[in-house]
């Protein structure tokens, strides 16, 4: 049996959901190849040799990258089981199935891969109870050298190489819009401590010398959080990391925010989404205004950078609420730490979304396009459809600019878009530049 394991993208990172089953694999004696073609071409050898060939489907960017993929595997291997595991393998099944795909598994496919590979049916579907796995350390063999992939770029303009992992999988909220939610349901999967550092002992090995925390939410587990960062710490004191914390989460365990800064963590990324309560209680995220504003506070008290994401553009976002995010992030010197792509982030409603529990998501959204992946909807006013191509095209072309210049241009096009012939700016605060915060040469997409 020849197995070859596909990721198409995973935010510019060497994919952990690659790694970690080839591992399984291998142990169980299976011979597994694995290509990444976010930096690697789809090569035929590889794929008419293989008897089962499994796509990582971890977000909606990679499996839309995934679904002309499959077709070409399909022509050039016909005889080749095709699998899909990963969240949105779950989330598109019957598309994939209508696609050639003949095994679609859930996030935690790696005992089912095996069984898969080693003749026997999968233990689970994916509309079972999750697994519960006792992961091994991931075997990155064969996937290209970590400087190919999305490095860290530091204000003294030099980069870092970066290792690429998962400390937890799933996440125990059950936030409206997340596309965890309809897999993981509000659970969440703790990789174990060694497992965890023996896999960023192997990446520092090959030359990382910052590590990415992949975890939908690195404050899932904070006691496991904290042991992960400490131990690291320890045995790399010069490597750096980054993870994703929730507002919440920011402040209910403020009392490890100064740990993080002690322990090498450059920055937290949290999904602060937006400013308006109303919008916030509709995605059901934890947090209000509010709250983003004192865990701003509290990272900047603790020397902690806050990276916050957003969804800008909601079926409820208004010109003046867009205009007030603005302002707001603005006001807390934080608009440098924003990637411009962030401000033209528009609300995704996926296949079994919560979203669609909402009457007027519901009402408002068209069937659902299967290239897309998503219930497209449009806004009531124009203006702000309008609004949101306009600062897509700028971020398409700020992407290595500054961001200072970028959000000048964003803000200017939405006091545009409200009426006024120019924007001025409201609040006159010296912010560093874009090259004074350290940032993924990447942008982030979902």
């Amino acid at each position: 049996m020849h197995v070859v394991l596909i990721n198409t993208y995973d935010l510019g990172r060497q994919p952990f959901g690659v790694a970690s089953p080839a591992a399984w694999l291998r142990r169980a004696g299976i011979d597994v190849e694995s290509i990444d073609l976010s930096r690697q071409e789809l090569r035929a050898d590889a794929v008419t040799a293989a008897n089962l060939i499994a796509f990582y489907l971890p977000m909606h960017t990679a499996t839309r990258l995934a679904l002309p993929a499959i077709d070409r595997v399909r022509a050039m291997n016909p005889a080749a089981t095709i699998c899909a595991y990963g969240l949105y393998a779950s989330l598109n099944e019957e598309l994939l199935r209508q696609r050639g795909v003949s095994i679609v598994l859930g996030p935690e496919a790696e005992a089912d891969l095996v069984a898969i590979a080693s003749g026997a049916s999968p233990g689970a579907s994916t509309d079972a109870p999750l697994r519960r796995l006792q992961f091994i350390q991931p075997d990155r063999a064969g996937l290209p050298a970590l400087d190919r992939y999305a490095s860290l770029q530091m204000p003294d303009g030099s980069r870092k190489i970066v290792a690429a992992t998962d400390a937890t999988r799933g996440c125990k909220h059950r936030c409206r819009h997340c596309p965890i939610v309809p897999v993981y349901d509000g659970q969440f999967r703790v990789v174990a401590v060694d497992v965890v550092l023996a896999d960023i002992r192997a990446q520092v090995e090959q030359g990382a010398t910052h590590v990415s925390f992949g975890d939908p939410d690195f404050f899932n587990g904070p006691t496991h959080a904290r042991k992960i960062v400490e131990a690291l710490h320890r045995e790399f004191p010069s490597v750096t990391y980054d993870a994703i914390i929730k507002v919440e989460h920011l402040l209910d365990h403020r009392e490890l925010l100064p740990v993080l800064a002690a322990t090498g963590c450059l920055f937290v990324t949290s999904a602060v989404e937006s400013v308006d309560d109303e919008i916030l209680a509709k995605l059901e995220k934890g947090h209000t205004r509010a709250d983003f504003i004192a865990a701003a506070g509290l990272c900047r008290e603790a020397g902690l950078t806050l990276v916050p994401t957003f969804v800008a553009f909601t079926p409820w976002t208004t010109i003046d609420g867009y205009i007030d995010l603005l302002n707001v992030v603005d006001g807390l010197g934080l608009s440098a730490h924003v990637a411009p792509v962030q401000w033209s982030i528009r609300l995704l409603v996926t296949w079994a979304s919560r979203l669609l529990e909402l009457d007027d998501i519901k009402a408002g959204v068209g069937p659902f396009d299967a290239k897309t992946l998503t219930y497209p909807w449009k806004h009531r006013d124009p203006r702000v459809d309008a609004l949101q191509q306009q600062v897509m095209t700028v971020a398409g072309l700020k992407l290595t600019g500054s961001r200072d210049d970028a959000f000048e241009t964003v803000r200017e096009l939405a006091h545009v878009a409200r009426g006024a012939r120019k924007a001025s700016r409201l609040i006159d605060l010296v912010l560093p530049s874009r090259s004074a915060i350290p940032y993924m040469n990447e942008p982030w997409y979902c």
